[in-house]
């Protein structure tokens, strides 16, 4: 010590003075005061400034303070407040504590200084120009160092001295400071103070490289938040604000969407990713779009069933007439849901013709139970995302048409038809039969997935219906599971109580007309089924009564204020002239033509065969746009009316001077299938024997070589058809018997159905007998002789 080894001190508790360095210190301990009112009125004077071991501490002891410490000039003094002042002091040297004393208010320590040593080594200058660079460098990066250090730096000579400036400028704790004041080798302390240098330089250039990717982001993101802002107003302005947090409202759905547990945890991890997405991102509109798909599904609603037997009789029978096999079968669904509520429900397919109600039936299905309906077409489907929907990497991607159809009908049960299904299609893009394998499986279905949402969903509680014109489109393995209830075409009788009952009331409201100005006379109604429909349905019948009603609509609408009573007579002056006529008797007026029945996804129909005999070498001539089938069922013909020929009286020669023609009328049609062979057999008979067919009958069945008459499909449908075509007896074949238990009583009542076993009875049931034939022959001949 230079005067006095004792020095007033001042404990600093959160702060390190290094020599050299001028700092301002901030006192308000009532010792601290003492001795700034001393340095007031003695500038200049010594003091010894040293820092607290534990800042918290109020008046520190000897040991709670660290030994080494530094000797200050005291430059300035500032009374800030009473109890406040701040003191300018200058780091002199570095100096150690030995002891510590109270005398009076002021607290002196006795010290002693300390030596530092190379001072005037080569590796030392090395080492301060080093520091002196790095300082620099991070005064200029740093804003917390004030620019005036570095100019205080270029003034700085001594090593040590360099040393101290920048260890007082560094960022550090209190024992990391302490530890650079405490150490007296000026190379040592060179060295540490530019390793940590080095370390903050490194740290500031991380920190601006950060800063200035989040300055960059955080510019990008203003502006869009400014962008978003004035879009807003602009929404608010023309009434189109949606405000709506899309992650707080599926915060709230979610749990209310009554999901299973595995399907909620899979939606809050959408949520939870779907908070992370920018709006503006094209993710966030999937995110959402499939969000919304999963709470808007009907997870748990389920409508109660109407299990009242006599009620869905009722319902039934108010909205179909007829069609008693598909009431019959949801009569018995209903039963065994009573006895067994979980009982899964059936999967039917409706097969029939156009126009007899399976759609319709569906949604009388649904009334009757109490439950939503819905219908998705499957007319043309060729894809199979058009059933299991596409994947949500796909731009526009949704959910296919089953979930489609039961999110609109809000509920996990309702009846659900699929229309058209035999008229699906395949292609490159998958085959939509194949999906709908597991949709219509009853063993499969409760976990039906779909490739959109990809979670399980319940379909088991569905009831299906699938309608189709005809069962063989239909693949093998979608066929096994649905349940088959037939549809045939309407009777004439059921026609006429349809119309009664549903179409005339129906056109008659769509017309704006009141029943007090129009009625229908049954006679009318039935001559509309006859002469101006032909069909298994009634879209045709109902188009045709729709014209009555707009016919008497003009009328009234040019002032004609009188009732308007449609018969029989004047239907012609409003619907034109007859469209169909009764042909049988026409066509088979000459021997050689004969009346078939045949089956066409339309419902039944009538077919003539014609045969004629030209001089030639044994050729036949099939035309008639026939398939393969067919032509082989001409063939069998001709060669069991050859090998016959004797039976039936006719020259056993006859094929080897003749050519034989067989058309089949309407050649734009394609015709195929066996049920011809009786009609084809009948038909060349006739011609060769002369003997014309009976014009009030027809005929269906394939045969053998051997003249078996073997059974055929569609017998319902093909009587149907001879009964609108006015026929009165029908050949059959014997094994055909079974299904007159289709065939309603009335048509039984009406038309004769003749069982057969071989050829031989039907040509003996369906030619004229000879003689009839000569006499009929003589009178056409006579009537039709020219007079001179």
């Amino acid at each position: 010590m230079s005067e006095s080894n004792r020095l007033p001190i001042i404990p600093l508790r959160n702060m390190v003075l290094f020599p050299g360095v001028v700092q301002p210190i901030d006192v308000g301990r009532p010792k601290s005061l003492v001795v700034a009112e001393q340095a007031t009125k003695d500038i200049g004077m010594r003091i010894a400034v040293v820092t607290q071991t534990t800042p918290e501490v109020e008046d520190p002891s000897i040991g709670e303070i660290f030994k080494i410490g530094v000797e200050a000039e005291v430059l300035r003094v500032m009374k800030i407040a009473t109890n406040r002042a701040t003191v300018v002091v200058r780091g002199i040297r570095r100096i150690h504590l030995e002891s510590f004393e109270e005398e009076g208010e002021t607290v002196y320590g006795t010290f002693t200084a300390v030596a530092e040593s190379g001072e005037d080594e080569v590796e030392a200058q090395g080492l301060a120009m080093a520091v002196r660079d790095s300082a620099k460098q991070l005064i200029s990066i740093s804003p917390d160092i004030p620019d005036e250090s570095a100019v205080l730096l270029e003034q700085v000579r001594e090593p040590g001295k360099m040393a101290d400036i920048a260890a007082a400028n560094l960022e550090g704790s209190i024992s990391e400071k302490i530890e650079l004041l405490d150490m007296v080798s000026i190379p040592d302390r060179l060295r540490e103070v530019l390793t940590r240098l080095q370390r903050a330089l490194e740290t500031y250039r991380v920190k601006e490289h950060i800063d200035s990717h989040v300055r960059a982001e955080m510019g990008k993101h203003q502006r869009e938040a400014v962008l978003r802002q004035r879009m807003r107003a602009i929404q608010e302005e023309l009434g189109d604000a949606d405000d709506d947090d899309a992650a707080a409202e599926f915060e709230d759905r979610i749990p209310e969407a009554g999901m299973p547990k595995d399907v909620e945890e899979v939606a809050q991890k959408q949520l939870a990713r779907l908070r992370q997405i920018p709006p503006q991102s094209p993710e966030h509109t999937v995110a959402r779009t499939y969000l919304e798909w999963l709470v808007e599904l009907p997870w748990q609603t389920l409508t109660p069933d109407n299990l009242d037997l006599e009620r869905a009789r009722t319902v039934l029978d108010e909205d179909h007439y007829g069609l008693e096999k598909v009431k019959k079968r949801i009569i018995e669904y209903l039963a065994v849901r009573r006895l067994k509520p979980d009982k899964k429900g059936p999967i039917l397919c409706l097969v029939g013709p156009p126009g007899v109600g399976k759609t319709s039936t569906g949604r009388s299905v649904a009334r009757a139970l109490g439950r939503n309906f819905v219908r998705a077409s499957l007319g043309g489907v060729r894809d199979e995302a058009e059933i299991r929907g596409h994947r949500r990497t796909y731009v526009g991607a949704l959910p296919g048409r089953i979930l489609q159809s039961i999110r609109r009908a809000g509920s996990r049960n309702p009846v659900f038809v699929l229309d058209e299904i035999d008229k699906l299609g395949h292609d490159f893009r998958g085959d939509p039969a194949s999906a709908l394998l597991e949709v219509l499986d009853p063993e499969q279905n409760h976990q039906f997935s779909d490739h959109f949402l990809e979670v399980p969903f319940d379909l088991s509680q569905v009831l299906f219906f699938a309608t189709a014109n005809e069962i063989d489109p239909i693949p093998a393995a979608l066929r096994d599971r649905l349940e088959i209830l037939e549809l045939p075409g309407y009777t004439r009788s059921e026609k006429l109580h349809i119309a009664k009952r549903h179409l005339i009331p129906k056109q008659i409201d769509e017309h704006g007309i009141t029943n007090e100005r129009i009625t229908i006379a049954d006679e009318a109604t039935l001559q509309v089924v006859d002469a101006y429909t032909r069909e298994a349905g009634v879209r045709n019948l109902e188009r045709e009564l729709a014209g009555v009603c707009r016919g008497v609509a003009v009328k009234i609408a040019g002032g004609d204020d009188s009732a308007h009573h449609i018969v029989k007579k004047n239907l012609g002056d409003i619907l034109g002239p007859l469209r169909f006529y009764p042909e049988a008797a026409d066509r088979t007026e000459l021997s050689g033509v004969a009346t078939g029945l045949a089956w066409t996804p339309v419902g039944g129909d009538i077919m003539f065969v014609e045969a004629t005999r030209m001089a030639g070498k044994g050729k036949l001539i099939l035309t008639g746009h026939l398939g393969e089938v067919m032509q082989e069922s001409a063939q069998a013909a001709l060669t069991f009316a050859r090998s016959h020929a004797e039976d039936f009286g006719l020259d056993p020669k006859f094929f080897q001077k003749s050519d034989l023609h067989v058309h089949v009328p309407a050649g734009g049609i394609r015709k195929d299938g066996p049920s011809a062979g009786v009609t084809m057999v009948t038909a060349l008979v006739s011609l060769l024997s002369g003997r014309r067919v009976r014009d009030d009958l027809a005929m269906t069945g394939e045969i053998s070589l051997r003249g078996t008459v073997m059974p055929v499909g569609g017998v319902k449908e093909k009587v149907l058809a001879a009964h609108r075509a006015g026929l009165h007896r029908v050949i059959l074949p014997e094994r055909n018997r079974k299904d007159l238990i289709d065939i309603p009583q009335e048509i039984q009542d009406e038309v004769e159905m003749v069982f057969v076993s071989n050829i031989i009875e039907a040509i003996e049931l369906a030619l004229e007998p000879a003689t009839a034939h000569d006499e009929k022959r003589q009178t056409s001949s006579d009537t039709t002789q020219p007079t001179v």
